[in-house]
């Protein structure tokens, strides 16, 4: 899927990071969502190469990246310690400054990316997702039916591990296969990528973790952000699926506008996964909106 595309590996403290690097330009950033990895961009990666210096890499618990123990405060897996893999990642490649495209837990690792590290992110374009602070707070039935994973994920290990690890290709087939454009929106390379790594010893604990971090830890990082009127900085632009759970039950830009100084957005005719589902509009706004000429500053 990725012929032009060399592998890496980075590491931060006790922490190793997988991903691929290719392409020319601006350096732009490429995070995946759950229960993925970065083979997600197949269909976009070889294009944006042709402007961009393109970074695509594994979120810690994903993919080839390692699978640091869960803690007790679920801090490993926080969005502040994705947020800092992912800066690491960057430094590592010689960019200290760079652009995002990110997808479902990786916009949630981009927005604390962004809000942590202002000078590092030049703009953002965030797949699918609402602020996460906000969709806990504003949770409806309608969406506790669609995000089942989301409340199933978080309950007090080990129950959920076990379940996953019972059957890793049962529960991600669940997840993605009950969505909108079902099974049928992703390559067979892609989902079995998707599927070996699923399996990896560690992947269900780690899945488990990333979770409960986005449901204490990571809101408690959001309300103090709140709470001390801090605002995205940079140029955001949102893209949500008008099947998809997100736009169908919160008002996606009402939300981000109370978070960023600078949004845009619009709605696209597919589901959650817009790269796989609808790549040539995805693509179309991902070169509209980035800036092919902004160099990253090399550290």
């Amino acid at each position: 899927m990725f012929e032009a595309f060399e592998t890496f590996e980075a590491g931060r403290g006790a922490v190793f990071l997988h991903g691929r690097k290719g392409g020319q330009g601006a350096p732009l950033l490429l995070l995946h969502g759950h229960p993925q990895t970065h083979a997600m961009w197949h269909a976009v990666a070889p294009e944006l190469a042709r402007h961009f210096t393109v970074v695509m890499m594994d979120l810690r618990g994903y993919g080839d990246s390692g699978r640091p123990p869960a803690d007790a405060g679920h801090l490993a897996y926080s969005k502040r310690e994705m947020a800092m893999d992912a800066l690491a990642v960057m430094q590592h490649h010689g960019f200290d400054t760079f652009q995002v495209l990110a997808h479902d837990r990786g916009a949630r690792v981009a927005h604390r990316l962004a809000a942590d590290h202002p000078a590092a992110v030049q703009r953002l374009m965030l797949l699918d997702i609402a602020p996460t602070l906000a969709m806990y707070e504003n949770t409806s039935e309608a969406f506790a039916r669609a995000y089942w994973h989301w409340f199933f994920l978080i309950q007090p290990p080990p129950l959920p591990e076990a379940l996953i690890e019972s059957d890793p290709v049962r529960y991600l087939r669940s997840v993605m296969g009950k969505r909108h454009a079902g099974l049928d929106a992703f390559i067979p390379a892609a989902l079995a990528e998707y599927e070996r790594c699923v399996r990896i010893l560690g992947t269900a604990v780690s899945i488990c973790e990333d979770y409960r971090a986005s449901a204490t830890v990571d809101l408690l990082h959001d309300r103090t952000d709140v709470a001390e009127g801090r605002q995205l900085t940079q140029p955001l632009r949102v893209l949500w699926g008008e099947h998809g759970a997100v736009g169908q039950c919160f008002d996606v830009l009402d939300l981000w506008r109370a978070r960023a100084m600078d949004v845009s957005g619009l709605c696209l005719p597919c589901g959650h996964y817009v790269a796989e589902e609808a790549p040539s509009l995805l693509l179309a706004q991902a070169l509209d909106f980035f800036k092919p000429s902004t160099q990253g500053k090399q550290t």
